[in-house]
């Protein structure tokens, strides 16, 4: 084969040239696909589909209705459009609808408490639709954790329309409570938050002034936006004996990782199921333990959810076998294990 006068520079930067091309131009189709992926919203890369009959829909897998509005109240504020916000419709207020005995524990039959944690301005619709779905699957009863101050501004100031759906949920059998403050740790204090529990252990470290006022101001919070919490759950279980001691004479109830506590001292064994998704080891074990834990049995099943958990197939698997083995019992709040 003759060779170029160059020394063969010229085809090689002409098949070199070619190559970019094709590589651009396939980055350029992965990077549209992506697009498209991400813009379907939570559960990406799901694959969209008709919502077969009698058939749930399952959070990672949105469908055409999927942009549909939350269920719950709409309010506007100057006059401005507030987003997703809730609505209540003729769907909603059936399917939310308490059953008989709601809240009640009956000899015999068991108790299911899901609750779903991390509910803020920044989480709202992806709870609205998850609380939706577990209407659908027959849980009409659901301990909220509602964080009072995530970016230390009142969650009812940056999303007047949450407090209206918290309103509506408490109405048709919902329980609210606490979830700290604002499910950060102080910045000083992050590597011990970190090595006890996590980033949001936001009480690790402080004295029993500190933590009264951290606790107070998140209750105040929600005072102000007509919600009287009567339990707290701490960020990542990370109780110390100043927050002990400060919920015993603020709150009926806390949640701790395995037991229920009551202000007098007495407690209900109930460990918590919960799904690890921030790591790839949590996101393909999790799912295991939560089946084994809930067949495992036990008279309360506590269910723990996190808005972030089910953006995962795996983990929607889990729920969906966990809530359907829970099907003879009786669903139930915080508040109705508390007792009046």
């Amino acid at each position: 084969m003759p060779r170029a006068p160059d020394g063969g520079r010229t085809l090689r930067r002409r098949a070199g040239g070619a190559g970019a091309v094709r590589a651009r131009r396939a980055g350029g189709r992965r990077l549209r696909h992506a697009g498209r992926r991400l813009s379907h919203g939570p559960g990406a890369g799901a694959r969209r589909r008709a919502r077969p009959p009698l058939r749930a829909r399952r959070p990672d897998r949105p469908g055409p209705g999927d942009r549909r509005r939350p269920r719950g109240r709409t309010r506007r504020r100057g006059g401005r459009r507030p987003g997703l916000a809730p609505r209540l419709g003729p769907r909603a207020a059936r399917g939310a609808a308490p059953a008989a005995g709601a809240g009640v524990l009956r000899p015999g039959r068991g108790a299911l408490a899901v609750s779903l944690h991390d509910v803020e301005p920044a989480t709202f619709e992806r709870c609205a639709l998850i609380r939706d779905w577990l209407d659908d699957l027959g849980v009409h009863r659901v301990t909220l954790l509602v964080i009072p101050a995530p970016d230390l501004h009142p969650f009812h100031d940056r999303r007047p329309e949450l407090a209206d759906w918290l309103e509506e949920r408490a109405g048709l059998g919902d329980a609210i409570a606490q979830h700290g403050f604002r499910h950060r740790a102080v910045p000083g204090r992050r590597p011990l938050a970190r090595l006890h529990a996590g980033a949001g252990a936001e009480f690790v470290g402080l004295d029993g002034d500190e933590t009264r006022r951290a606790v107070l101001a998140g209750r105040r919070v929600l005072r102000l936006a007509g919600i009287a919490p009567r339990g707290f759950v701490a960020p990542g279980y990370a109780y110390t004996s100043a927050l002990r001691d400060t919920l015993a004479s603020t709150f009926d109830w806390w949640a701790g990782l395995g037991r229920l506590h009551r202000a007098n001292r007495s407690s209900t064994t109930a460990p918590a199921l919960s799904l690890g998704t921030s790591t790839r080891l949590g996101r393909w074990t999790s799912p295991v333990l939560v089946r084994a834990g809930a067949y495992a049995g036990g008279e309360v099943l506590r269910l723990e959810i996190h808005p972030a958990d089910l953006d995962h197939p795996r983990c929607v698997g889990a729920v969906e076998r966990v809530l359907g083995a829970a099907r003879g019992r009786d669903a139930v709040t915080y508040d109705d294990l508390a007792g009046p």
